[in-house]
């Protein structure tokens, strides 16, 4: 794999919000014995509820690849490729790097000063029907509840500038799906629906054009695609 040449960073930030509760499920250490029968992944230190990365990329990814009417990564299109990396024969590094992300510290605080059936969550009772014998199976689901935000970031890397404007395309165009979509389990249930806001771009090193009007540039490209 031959080495690209870094130009530079674009540092990518907005808020993620939850517009219904949010399900991706993670250990039941943090939730007493009996509470939930699925509890939400959270952060080990914190005890804080966090979205993490390889759910956003993942589903991102998923959605594009989809969305250009495949299922098979190898026939992917070159811009997803480089912006989330390719395996096998032909091996590129992606150019997204995302991040763990966790709830705005204000979002924090007014959750805290709610009465909640789990620290920072909700518990939906939901039933399943076995359609042999028809015996309800109820579950007891642990979310993350609507209104909360969460402080979203990922950075691009590049390495050929030429291909910014390209790439940031297919990036707000992933974010327009998942909007349409959902995250993390349970969509069909109306589970997971968020939305971004708040878009701000920094940029870092020399890509041929002053920082300044390049991290303007992308930002409002990804207002116009998929909102402030």
């Amino acid at each position: 794999m031959a080495q690209e040449i870094l130009k530079g960073k674009l540092k990518i930030t907005a808020t993620l919000h939850l517009q219904t509760g949010l399900h991706i499920g993670g250990s039941s250490e943090f939730a007493p014995i009996g509470a939930v029968d699925s509890s939400v992944i959270r952060d080990p230190y914190s005890k804080q509820p966090i979205i993490p990365g390889s759910s956003l990329k993942g589903k991102i990814r998923s959605l594009l690849r989809r969305n250009e009417g495949t299922v098979d990564s190898n026939n992917e299109s070159n811009c997803l490729k480089r912006l989330f990396g390719a395996a096998g024969d032909e091996v590129l590094p992606s150019r997204l790097q995302f991040f763990d992300i966790k709830m705005t510290s204000n979002s924090v605080e007014e959750l805290e000063h709610l009465d909640m059936d789990t620290y920072l969550g909700e518990i939906k009772f939901e039933n399943t029907i076995n359609a042999i014998t028809g015996a309800a199976n109820p579950r007891q689901i642990e979310r993350v509840p609507a209104g909360a935000r969460f402080i979203f970031q990922l950075v691009y890397n590049i390495t050929d500038e030429t291909q910014i404007n390209e790439d940031m395309e297919k990036l707000s165009e992933g974010i327009q799906l998942l909007q349409w979509d959902y995250l993390g389990g349970s969509g069909s249930r109306g589970y997971g629906r968020v939305v971004f806001k708040d878009w701000h771009v920094d940029s870092f090193g020399n890509a041929g054009t002053k920082e300044t009007e390049l991290a303007a540039s992308v930002q409002q490209q990804l207002e116009r695609s998929v909102g402030v």
